[in-house]
C-alpha cells in the first residue's frame, strides 16, 4: 500500500490529480493539505472536498498558509477560471476542512510513519517550507517526495524562465530544495508533447461517459480554452502527471541527480530552477530531476482512473 500526502492549491489539474490518487488501487491518500497558489486556500479546500466527495472517499483536508512567505499572492484565474475549476459549479461539499493547520498535519503525519509517506507537492511550496523549518527531521523521514515545479530547461509559463509554482514562492522552494528531502523534480516541460492530451484524446475521454471523465473535462474548460489561445490545442496536465509518477516511478524514463537552486533575487529570472546538469558548480547534488516520461503509459494511467462501469454511476 502506497501512502501519499498531497499538498495542493486545488484548481482543475490538481483536482484531476487527486481523483487519480483516490481511484488507483493500492494507494492510500493520508490527507490533502491546502496551500495558496492557483486560488485562495478557502476555495482550494472546497475544490479538494468536492473532488473527494465525487470519489466517495473520506479524506481529511487541512487548510494551510494563505500567502507566500514574502511575496504577494497571484491567483491563476486566467488559466483555471474564477473558481479554479473552469466555471464548473458544484454544490458545497457535505464535508468540511479539519480544524488543525495544514503545517501541523504535515509534520505529524510524516513523523507518525517514518519511511512510509510519499509527499506529493502540487502547488507552491509554502506549507512544506514552513513544516521543514519547524521540524527539520521530517525531511529525512519521508519515503520520497515529488515536486511538480520548475523546469529543467528554463522554459517557464509565468515568465520565460520560471514555472508558476516555484515563481509564486521562490523563497519557500529554495528552503525545500536545500532541506535534505528525497525530492524528484517533475518539471513543467514534461507535461507538454508528447504527454499533452490532444483534442482527439480529450474526445476519447468524453466517450468514457463516466462521472469522473466528465468532471475532469468540465473542470478543465478554462484551461483548454487557454491552451487554444496560446496556439496549443489540447491540454497539459502537469499535476496529474506528477501524481502518476509518484504512484509509478517507472513512468519517468530518464532521471538523474543534480545540484538545483532557485533564483530569488532577480526579477528577470525570479523562480528559475537552475539545474547544474554538468556539475560546473561542484556542489553536492540535492535533487533528482526527471527528464522524460513514458507518455503512453502516463495516459493509460489517467484513462484507467477516469473509466468506470455505467452501473457505478447509478449505484
Amino acid at each position: 500500500m502506497q501512502r501519499l500526502l498531497i499538498d495542493t492549491d486545488t484548481a482543475s489539474d490538481d483536482a484531476i490529480a487527486i481523483l487519480m490518487a483516490l481511484r488507483t488501487p493500492g494507494v492510500r491518500v493520508e490527507a490533502l493539505t491546502i496551500v495558496a497558489g492557483n486560488v485562495p486556500v478557502e476555495l482550494g479546500a472546497q475544490n479538494a472536498l468536492n473532488t473527494v466527495e465525487l470519489c466517495g472517499a473520506q479524506i481529511p483536508v487541512y487548510v494551510g498558509l494563505p500567502r507566500p512567505l514574502l511575496r504577494e499572492p497571484r491567483w491563476s484565474y486566467g488559466f483555471h477560471g474564477k473558481n479554479g475549476m473552469g466555471g464548473l459549479h458544484l454544490p458545497p461539499s457535505r464535508q468540511e476542512p479539519q480544524g488543525r493547520h495544514a503545517v501541523e498535519a504535515i509534520i505529524d503525519i510524516i513523523r507518525a510513519a517514518p519511511g512510509q509517506i510519499t509527499l506529493v507537492a502540487l502547488g507552491p511550496l509554502t506549507n512544506i517550507a514552513v513544516a521543514v523549518s519547524l521540524a527539520p527531521d521530517i525531511a529525512h523521514l519521508l519515503r520520497a517526495a515529488y515536486v511538480m515545479g520548475g523546469t529543467a530547461n528554463a522554459v517557464g509559463n509565468v515568465t520565460p524562465a520560471a514555472e508558476y509554482n516555484i515563481w509564486c514562492d521562490p523563497e519557500a522552494a529554495r528552503i525545500v530544495f536545500h532541506s535534505g528531502m528525497p525530492i524528484c523534480m517533475v518539471g513543467l516541460e514534461l507535461s507538454h508533447r508528447p504527454a499533452a492530451l490532444t483534442e482527439e484524446e480529450l474526445a476519447h475521454i468524453r466517450r468514457f461517459d463516466t462521472p469522473y471523465a466528465d468532471f475532469a473535462l468540465d473542470c478543465s474548460r478554462a484551461a483548454i480554452e487557454a491552451h487554444r489561445r496560446l496556439g496549443m490545442p489540447g491540454l497539459t496536465l502537469p499535476d496529474p502527471l506528477t501524481v502518476a509518477i509518484a504512484m509509478d516511478p517507472t513512468i519517468c524514463t530518464r532521471c538523474s541527480r543534480h545540484y538545483v537552486d532557485v533564483e530569488t533575487s532577480s526579477e528577470l529570472t525570479r523562480g528559475m530552477t537552475v539545474v547544474d546538469q554538468w556539475g560546473v558548480l561542484q556542489r553536492e547534488p540535492n535533487l533528482d530531476v526527471c527528464w522524460s516520461v513514458d507518455a503512453p503509459r502516463w495516459k493509460e494511467a489517467l484513462y484507467g482512473t477516469l473509466r468506470s462501469h455505467r452501473a457505478e454511476r447509478e449505484a
